[in-house]
């Protein structure tokens, strides 16, 4: 029999805050965290796009050596919102170190940062500087660090997920998640995804001419989602982390209930690799409905992708207006601190889960003027006040994989 499945904590650390107060605080007042891209010496020369969605506060991880040594900063990015959700979940050691809990969470690639510099000590022709790679270095880059170095520091024994499916990384970690808890495979589940900051991520999508280069100069006026003049992407970093539990149990134990997880969908689009596919979208939107058992209408707001990429926007409009047409409250949250990869399914997750627990919904960034061809969507020009009961976040990636995750508030949860 197929169990309720509530989110019962979550902390995030992304480039307009890290933490409820400051998320907050940046969404009311529309502030953005794109910067100027950090010079590192080698890449940047070569890049078109100086914009990045940054990280550039310091945080106190307080990670024992022993913990240290197998983390790059993806992990250590990881480990601090594991450690926030824990530490206030409540949650006893014994149910944590017991099997009943599991991970789910990834990357997009490791840390770069550290293969970068494996990398360039492989083709350095010196012998010297090839035994200064250390044994650990690989556990810093595999694709799955995030996710062991979270079970290495606290233990966790139970099932572990590490979906590494680019920017629907942590939207299907935390829908797969639901899946073992809603199915009882495990009691409880941490899901989410992170990424760092290396100029090779920016690189590649620079190469691809996907990433904003018109607003150079002036980094918060971009990324532009459904705006007519919007000119491609902008990277970021970041993590988020949310905790998964059966709903009996967390109101058996008296936690605070944020949001039910209701429906799941991923598929794909079965072709190209790259370009969006309306099919593909549509229908893995509906599934995601079927899933909940719910109508389009009952979705009262949409946290979309919306990469401000040329035709991802339009293609992402017209699935919309297709499923949903014009009803529901539609924001690009990718405004506020660019395409943080691997950790945007969790992170705009979290910011909806904020906004429905205060009661508005943020406008997106920088649309002055909307696309015609996105128009037919009900987008959020001002910071508008709202109860949101129900909301959706959809997210897309290379390789053809969609998502759609729908949550109901917690104060309509009995």
């Amino acid at each position: 029999m197929a169990r309720r499945v509530v989110i019962t904590g979550c902390s995030a650390i992304t480039p307009i805050g890290y933490g409820r107060a400051d998320i907050i605080d940046s969404l009311r007042k529309g502030r953005s965290g794109v910067k100027p891209l950090r010079d590192d010496g080698l890449l940047t020369d070569y890049i078109h796009s100086r914009v990045f969605g940054t990280v550039d506060y310091s945080i106190d991880y307080g990670f024992s050596r022993q913990y240290r040594k197998t983390m790059g900063p993806v992990a250590y990015y990881a480990c601090r919102v594991a450690r926030d959700v824990l530490e206030a979940s409540g949650l006893s050691s014994e149910f944590i170190t017991s099997g009943r809990l599991g991970v789910s969470f990834s990357s997009t690639h490791g840390s770069p940062t550290v293969q970068r510099d494996i990398y360039k000590t492989f083709f350095s022709n010196s012998k010297s500087e090839f035994s200064s790679i250390g044994a650990v270095d690989y556990l810093k880059s595999m694709v799955h660090t995030t996710a062991v170095n979270i079970t290495r520091m606290f233990g966790i024994t139970g099932r572990i997920i590490a979906s590494s499916t680019a920017c629907t990384t942590s939207s299907q970690s935390i829908g797969l998640g639901y899946e073992m808890v809603k199915y009882g495979m495990q009691d409880a589940m941490l899901c989410g995804g992170a990424d760092e900051y290396d100029t090779t991520t920016v690189a590649v999508f620079d190469n691809l001419l996907a990433c904003s280069i018109a607003y150079n100069d002036t980094p918060q006026a971009t990324p532009r989602p459904f705006d007519q003049n919007r000119d491609g992407l902008v990277v970021g970093e970041g993590a988020g982390i949310v905790l998964l539990e059966e709903l009996k149990s967390a109101k058996d134990r008296g936690a605070d209930i944020l949001a039910e997880v209701i429906g799941f969908a991923s598929n794909n689009n079965g072709g190209d690799l790259i370009l969006p596919n309306l099919d593909g979208i549509t229908a893995t939107l509906q599934l995601a409905l079927d899933d909940a058992g719910i109508a389009p209408g009952e979705v009262d707001f949409i946290s979309a992708h919306a990469t401000a990429t040329k035709m991802g926007d339009v293609i992402e409009a017209q699935a919309i207006d297709a499923i949903y047409g014009s009803s529901p409250l539609v924001t690009g949250l990718k405004s506020y601190m660019g395409h943080t990869m691997g950790a945007c399914g969790v992170i705009e997750l979290i910011l909806t889960l904020y906004m429905m627990k205060e009661g508005f919904i943020a406008p997106t960034l920088n649309l002055d003027t909307v696309d015609e061809r996105c128009s037919m969507l009900r987008h959020t020009s001002d910071l508008t006040r709202t109860e949101t009961n129900i909301a959706a976040v959809q997210n897309f990636a290379f390789g053809g994989v969609n998502t759609s995750l729908l949550i109901k508030n917690g104060r309509q949860t009995n």
